[in-house]
């Protein structure tokens, strides 16, 4: 798979230049990836996180890792899921491109990204990999940065439905 590697596990355990957090609005943590990223990072995520003022949906923003293995941590919020047709997957796009742009930006090369909005956002999750995976094919394609892109799933169906949209639809790219 060259630079774009899926992985099975728990992002909070990678040993990256830097994670993505699949962030609300806030930045001030939640369920989910988020929880387990501000828990395992420790209070001084929360507390970089508190002066950054939110962030817009499609958007990231970057913080230091603390407690993580990882030294940085880009918050990206994805879109809530609505019904497909309410911009939600040039917003997902976004949220996975946008995350690649500050990577680069801030030296980061080698990342590894969520399945974001899959969870309590509700975002199908078979549509959520068509979209991420083209978001990061979109990205690689123009720049010759990464050294690694990971995406870790969490679960085996998750990790599955993943590895079939990779395998299906990204052949050869």
């Amino acid at each position: 798979m060259g630079v774009l590697e899926l992985l099975k596990g728990d992002i909070t355990e990678m040993e990256v230049d830097a994670i993505v957090n699949a962030a609300n609005k806030t930045l001030l943590g939640g369920g989910g990836v988020d929880g387990a990223i501000h828990r395992k990072a420790g209070p001084e995520l929360l507390a970089e996180c508190k002066k950054l003022n939110g962030c817009e949906t499609g958007e990231a923003k970057i913080t230091k890792g603390y407690n993580l293995k990882a030294k940085y941590v880009i918050h990206t919020v994805g879109p809530v899921y609505r019904d497909g047709k309410s911009g939600e997957s040039r917003l997902l796009y976004n949220s996975f491109y946008n995350s690649l742009i500050l990577a680069k930006k801030n030296g980061i090369k080698t990342i590894a990204f969520p399945a974001i909005s899959t969870g309590v956002y509700g975002y199908p999750k078979e549509d959520a990999a068509k979209v991420s995976l083209r978001a990061i094919y979109d990205f690689i394609s123009k720049e010759d940065w990464f050294e690694k892109i990971y995406i870790v799933l969490y679960d085996e169906r998750t990790y599955q439905i993943f590895k079939n949209i990779c395998e299906k639809n990204f052949k050869g790219e």
